[in-house]
């Protein structure tokens, strides 16, 4: 009886060392909970993470599509979730209050990196897609015109004041990142009545149909393909960078090196075309921002 008892003993802690193992290994005994800002490009980021780490084996907690970038960074602040993808530019500008923009993509993290260390967040590399201002044409005019550059547009508006309509939005005609920079920047200066002021919602259909010859945007709108407009250049590298990186707590980041490493690997695939490519899906062709990132996951092997 000692004997067999001694058997069942050890086969139970046997089992149990298996079970502690495995879910070691596998993240599965740990709840990850993923954030997200409210809008298409946020969601699709939240559900690459969330399914990027269930793919690896880990429980996850779907805390997306929290409405505003203070909300959703207090969140991790607090401890609500644990992760989630910030700007560069949003964290220099609204999150550490500088006034100066930073363009360059690599010092605008580097020095966000740095200065929010002392926050307790963790900033893993950035993805390459910049999502900033663009400033968009019909390519068809566009390429008649001769124009793929800001400075050849400025060029054409001053050698032709008054020929061309820009819609913009009303923050943009004030911001110092906006129209008076851009005019500054590119030497260019437009008649009051050829500045169109409306939603920045409308600004990419009027843009397709003919109303305006110019428009604000942002360059990672998916409607910018579906409606065959042009980004035109930024050669003067005038706006400032928007890099999309995974934040994290410090002290969650230094606990979780495997996903840290899986987030990484996220953030290399994903450039602009990619980016697009899933807005163009969500917001035109109406498929759930879960199923877009099962697809593009796949298709650059992150999951199975």
């Amino acid at each position: 009886m000692k004997t067999a008892s001694k058997r069942i003993l050890v086969m139970l802690l046997a089992v149990t060392l298996t079970v502690l193992v495995t879910a070691g290994c596998s993240g599965s005994s740990k709840v990850v909970r993923v954030g997200s800002k409210e809008f298409t490009e946020q969601l699709l980021l939240g559900q690459i993470t969330l399914q990027v780490l269930e793919d690896a084996g880990y429980k996850v907690d779907d805390k997306t599509g929290v409405a505003g970038s203070n909300k959703v960074r207090t969140a991790l602040l607090s401890k609500e979730i644990d992760i989630y993808w910030e700007y560069t530019g949003t964290a220099w500008l609204s999150h550490l209050q500088h006034d100066q923009p930073l363009t360059d993509p690599a010092e605008c993290y580097d020095k966000v990196k740095s200065e929010d260390a002392a926050n307790g967040v963790a900033w893993l590399p950035y993805a390459p897609f910049n999502n900033t201002y663009t400033i968009m044409m019909r390519r068809a005019q566009a390429e008649e015109l001769g124009i793929q550059t800001l400075s050849e547009l400025g060029a054409y508006l001053t050698a032709n004041p008054g020929a061309l309509a820009f819609a913009v939005d009303h923050e943009f005609t004030a911001r110092a990142d906006g129209l008076p920079g851009l005019e500054s920047t590119y030497q260019f200066k437009l008649p009051e009545d050829k500045i169109i002021v409306m939603d920045n919602a409308i600004v990419y259909k009027a843009l397709k149909e003919n109303q305006v010859d110019i428009g604000m945007g942002f360059s990672t709108d998916g409607r910018i393909q579906a409606f065959d407009l042009l980004n035109l250049e930024d050669d003067l590298a005038f706006f400032p960078a928007y890099n999309p990186a995974p934040n994290l707590r410090a002290d969650f980041a230094t606990e979780n090196p495997e996903i840290v490493k899986l987030l990484e690997k996220v953030a290399a695939k994903l450039d602009n075309n990619s980016i697009m490519q899933m807005n163009y899906l969500v917001d035109i062709e109406q498929k759930t921002p879960a199923d877009v990132a099962r697809d593009w996951l796949k298709s650059v092997d992150l999951i199975a």
